[in-house]
């Protein structure tokens, strides 16, 4: 963990992204101390201007607090892109090590499932596997989940395709090593760089497929979430802009800010490349 921290680039890029993450993340780590309400309460008039009152943000159309629902929102979106990224990278990871080592029919049938999901509309997919269960957190994490993990498997399976044919994985494989052995101990501490990176880069796309399944409707009723804010204030937008325009900041500089720290480290892991990229 040092030396990937002295590896991470100095630019101006990269920093900030990891300032304001890490900011996103305070502030969502602080809901419950700085706003201990509940976002979907009624604490003032319906649209009160931001900057005008005891609200900083205004209020929206049933006069809740707009700066509330955006801090609680950030510990649902953090949440759902956490969650979703881990699961569809262990997804990933089991079926793409195993399709690249054991090679055969076995390599067929996982190369078929990825590539299932290259010609279906996966944002469709998603939408309609919410819809069918009951619209929930859980629901929702399972349904960006199950969209995330063929691009994990498909970069694993290429590098382990490529390091199975390395003298020290032949060898643990004449030792007698068992083929996890070899796959766990040998095979994935090579692989962890692309796999950090990508890790990186899907939590900003599922916390943007969260966003988008909330603007539709199909977000959890109890849970209070950008995407929510963002689709309840479209039919007012001329009375109340506010409403929509902040929480879809929050989304535009979390993304943002993710997909810069994501773009430092495949700089960290990767300084070979970064140096000719600049160059």
């Amino acid at each position: 963990m040092s030396e990937m921290w002295h590896r991470y680039p100095r630019r101006a890029g990269p920093i900030t992204g990891l300032c304001l993450l890490g900011l996103i993340v305070v502030l969502a780590a602080a809901a419950p101390i700085a706003f201990p309400g509940d976002p979907w309460e009624t604490v003032g008039d319906p649209f009160t201007q931001p900057f005008t009152g005891p609200q900083l943000l205004g209020t929206d159309a049933l006069g809740r607090d707009v700066l509330a629902g955006i801090v609680h929102g950030a510990r649902v979106s953090l949440l759902i892109g956490l969650v979703s990224t881990f699961a569809a990278v262990v997804v990933g990871v089991l079926l793409g090590s195993v399709a690249g080592y054991r090679a055969g029919w076995l390599d067929e049938a996982i190369t078929f499932m990825t590539e299932f999901f290259q010609i279906i509309p996966t944002f469709i997919f998603a939408i309609l596997i919410v819809a069918i269960s009951r619209p929930s957190i859980v629901s929702i994490v399972a349904a960006i989940s199950t969209i995330s993990w063929p691009p994990v498997a498909r970069t694993v399976r290429s590098e382990v395709m490529a390091l199975r044919q390395c003298e020290y994985v032949q060898a643990a494989i004449v030792l007698g090593s068992s083929n996890a052995r070899v796959i766990f101990r040998e095979i994935l501490p090579n692989v962890i760089s692309p796999i950090i990176v990508s890790a990186s880069l899907m939590i900003a796309t599922a916390i943007l497929m969260e966003s988008s399944i909330s603007f539709l409707g199909l977000g959890d009723p109890n849970a209070m979430s950008w995407g929510y804010m963002v689709g309840a204030s479209r039919t007012v937008i001329r009375e109340g802009w506010w409403t929509g325009v902040f929480p879809g900041l929050a989304i535009m500089l979390t993304v943002l800010a993710i997909n810069l720290v994501g773009d430092g480290l495949d700089d960290a892991f990767n300084p070979r490349r970064a140096k000719r990229r600049r160059g």
